[in-house]
């Protein structure tokens, strides 16, 4: 069975804003069978952004729109909190990227945080 990798917003602007290909850190992280997945509620803090920042934010959050879009990234509905959503996961064994600090405090290990802004890591 494959696990589950969730991107959260954070994690998905960093493609841009740290110039870090975040998929084929995943590939190089994790050795075993993984599918990846956006809660629609990521999608919705990425509109949000695009409306409500400038600059360089609102040029991240375009560009991860459209690679979620193009690449295969399945798209789940998230239910409240996207957060709340995230640890729900976590603690179903599933395994959440995000470089957001007070979200890694909440989520249950393993899960996978960006380190040094190049590169991807499993926390254990």
């Amino acid at each position: 069975m494959r696990k589950r990798v969730i991107l959260d917003t954070n994690a998905l602007m960093a493609i841009d804003e740290f110039k870090l290909d975040i998929f084929s850190e995943i590939e190089r992280c994790i050795s075993f069978p993984y599918e990846l997945i956006v809660p629609d509620g990521v999608l919705d803090e990425l509109h949000k952004i695009i409306i409500e920042q400038k600059g360089k934010y609102k040029l991240s959050a375009k560009l991860a729109l459209s690679i979620v879009n193009t690449k295969r990234i399945k798209i789940v509905e998230s239910e409240g909190n996207v957060d709340d959503y995230l640890v729900a996961l976590s603690e179903k064994g599933q395994l959440v990227l995000t470089q957001d600090v007070e979200l890694k405090k909440r989520l249950k290990k393993p899960y996978l945080t960006i380190r040094q802004k190049k590169k991807v890591m499993l926390v254990e």
